[in-house]
């Protein structure tokens, strides 16, 4: 079973919980790190970095982030080492994340995509797979930026 990582912040907990709710009639199991959850007070910087480092952990390999435009959390989610997120809003975007890319993470703006549009994103992502050929020497390349900052660290 699928398990995925999602987190979002104030700006961004309907359309996290409407994604969820999709993930979850799905049978993905999916475990919440949102500045809501379990007492959580945490804004949208700590929430981007705890999902980001669970994926790097290997503890997810899929992980959705949502807050007002999807920016700052993509942002912070690629301060961490050996992490690859994009921000999507539409479903060719989407799919390249993961295709072209490797895209562990995928994020949303809840202030600049509806919801029906968000459903299409995430299951347009969650359905592609990286494909190599061509990406392949791309994505070595950044693994090759990203381990020259970060000498200790292995990119997946």
């Amino acid at each position: 079973m699928l398990k995925v990582a999602i987190g979002a912040d104030d700006a961004a907990t309907g359309l996290k919980n409407r994604v969820k709710e999709h993930l979850n009639k799905k049978d993905i199991e999916v475990v919440d790190f949102s500045h809501d959850v379990a007492g959580n007070d945490q804004i949208y910087p700590d929430v981007a970095f705890n999902l980001a480092s669970a994926i790097q952990q290997g503890t997810f390999e899929r992980g959705i982030l949502f807050c007002g435009t999807g920016i700052g959390m993509a942002i912070v989610a690629n301060k961490v080492p050996g992490v690859r997120a994009a921000q999507c809003h539409d479903v060719y975007s989407a799919e390249r994340a993961r295709k072209s890319n490797n895209a562990q993470i995928m994020t949303m703006g809840a202030r600049v995509i509806g919801e029906e549009l968000a459903l299409m994103l995430v299951d347009a992502w969650l359905a592609s797979e990286f494909e190599a050929g061509r990406s392949a020497p791309k994505v070595e390349r950044i693994n090759y930026y990203d381990a020259l900052n970060h000498p200790n660290r292995t990119n997946k």
